[in-house]
């Protein structure tokens, strides 16, 4: 097959083909450990494929194997104290999405939680792809506006460079973000409105984080570790340690 094209895909919800909800979740990833410890997410994203399958997308090749998901949450963002992409972004889109749920509000937007492609089909083009059915199935559901908190793909190789820098930074070129992903949600239709500064914690004991990343974590500061957007703080003394992770809020009128 020829690596620089990107492969027929055929996308579905996961509503629409509940069968492929364990090979979904069985699909090769790239997620480092630590990330997946988060617990707002760790206690709320089964609930999206239970509760809201119409929200997840399921990707799979000619041959029918799982090869991309992307899940997403509808919220109430014009209501009283929210109307602007909270600074708690992915954990707090998750948290807004539940309870809107839970207490019957009628959503206005649509929110991406995750997009992720299995290893063997990485730069393939298929990102874009999910991106774009993401925008359609937001757009067939009602809504005229998506949003997403993104976890830009290269800043964990600059850990120690500010978000706000970052996130802003364009290619002489052609204007368009540096990031990758990042430039993937603008090429999309995407404009970059806000850093998310706290969009996910993740804290742990000392043992916790020694197991999640091999690192020895114990010196007291900053750790830089691989796959973190910046370093992590260790409490050698009191016994843990902790991540709050940056993302970008893209807003897609739809």
């Amino acid at each position: 097959m020829d690596t620089d094209r990107t492969p027929e895909l055929t996308i579905t919800t996961l509503a629409e083909r509940p069968e492929l909800r364990d090979p979904m979740w069985r699909m090769l990833d790239t997620w480092p450990e630590f990330i997946l410890n988060d617990p707002v997410g760790w206690a709320n994203m089964g609930r999206i494929v239970a509760e809201l399958p119409e929200y997840v997308l399921v990707a799979t090749d000619p041959e029918g194997a799982v090869v991309a998901r992307g899940f997403s949450v509808p919220l109430a963002l014009d209501a009283d104290g929210r109307r602007e992409l909270p600074g708690t972004g992915w954990d707090q889109a998750l948290l807004w999405a539940f309870s809107d749920l839970r207490h019957g509000r009628t959503p206005d937007t649509v929110s991406a939680i995750e997009i992720t492609v299995t290893t063997g089909m990485l730069g393939r083009g298929i990102s874009a792809v999910m991106v774009a059915a993401m925008r359609d199935n937001a757009r067939a559901r009602g809504f005229k506006e998506l949003v997403a908190p993104v976890r830009p793909s290269a800043k964990h190789l600059e850990p120690e460079v500010a978000m706000a820098e970052y996130a802003f930074r364009t290619r002489a070129a052609d204007g368009l973000p540096h990031d990758p992903w990042l430039r993937v949600h603008v090429r999309a239709g995407g404009v970059i409105e806000a850093v998310a500064q706290a969009s996910m914690t993740v804290s742990g004991s000392l043992d916790q984080w020694r197991t999640w990343t091999g690192l020895p974590f114990d010196t007291d500061g900053p750790v830089i570790v691989p796959g973190a957007l910046i370093p992590v703080h260790c409490f050698p003394d009191h016994g843990y340690a902790v991540y709050v992770e940056p993302n970008v809020w893209v807003r897609h009128r739809l």
